[in-house]
């Protein structure tokens, strides 16, 4: 129980949890926006009264049998969703993180250049003792 304990308390699972919950939220909200704004806006480019309905028709029903349609508004609506969460989590979370790594990085680098070499600490405590009295 303990080792569960652990592993749940680490900060990369409840990070990746907030992570998910974050993510289907933001999901539905785009969803609502693809749904009640681009939809009707491409149905009207295409004549139709939801981006949903359009459709292309390979064989026409007969004798009873049902259409062959392919659903390509669908698979259009989906794209869209597809592209703005990728569009708003690349620009939201992707590039300030990298920018931050970076930064951080640059610091790290700038830090390490200012740090005395083992060689120049080593000639620092050689002129050191050189200048000591000796007894």
């Amino acid at each position: 129980m303990n080792g569960f304990k652990e592993f749940i308390l680490r900060g990369n699972v409840i990070d990746l949890a907030v992570a998910v919950v974050i993510g289907a939220a933001f999901t539905s909200i785009v969803n609502a926006i693809v749904t009640g704004v681009f939809n009707p806006l491409i149905g009207v480019i295409f004549d139709a009264s939801s981006l949903e309905s359009l459709t292309w028709t390979i064989r026409p029903g007969s004798d009873g049998r049902e259409p062959s349609v392919i659903a390509w508004g669908s698979v259009l609506s989906a794209l869209i969703q597809f592209a703005i969460v990728a569009f708003v989590l690349y620009f939201a979370f992707v590039l300030p993180i990298n920018h931050l790594k970076n930064a951080a990085f640059a610091q790290k680098a700038a830090d390490d250049a200012k740090a005395p070499t083992e060689l120049e600490l080593l000639a620092d405590i050689r002129n050191l003792l050189a200048r000591a009295p000796s007894d």
